[in-house]
């Protein structure tokens, strides 16, 4: 076996958790935003019913929350797909 990869592959496994920490970071933040970009159309919502609050701003952050769930639907969608084509290789 050559030396060289033997390298790569001690170097590869030494950095595979750090990367996979970071993209899990990354991850956790995705969803926080999603989380309150729904919890802020929800609060808009709820104050242009009780309180009569501003309908523009009702209207932006119902355009947001659709597009956040249109964005989440999309990336499950090709999460699904991708699983779905692994299943479909020749072991």
């Amino acid at each position: 076996m050559d030396i060289r990869n033997s390298l790569i592959a001690q170097t590869y496994a030494a950095t595979k958790p750090a990367v996979a920490a970071d993209q899990a970071q990354a991850a956790g933040a995705v969803a926080q935003d999603f989380w309150a970009t729904l919890k802020a159309g929800e609060d808009t919502a709820i104050a242009s019913m009780t309180t009569g609050a501003d309908p523009h701003a009702l209207v932006q952050a119902l355009a947001q929350t659709e597009l956040a769930i249109q964005t989440a639907t999309a990336v499950r969608d090709r999460v699904v797909e991708a699983y779905q084509e692994i299943l479909r290789m020749p072991v």
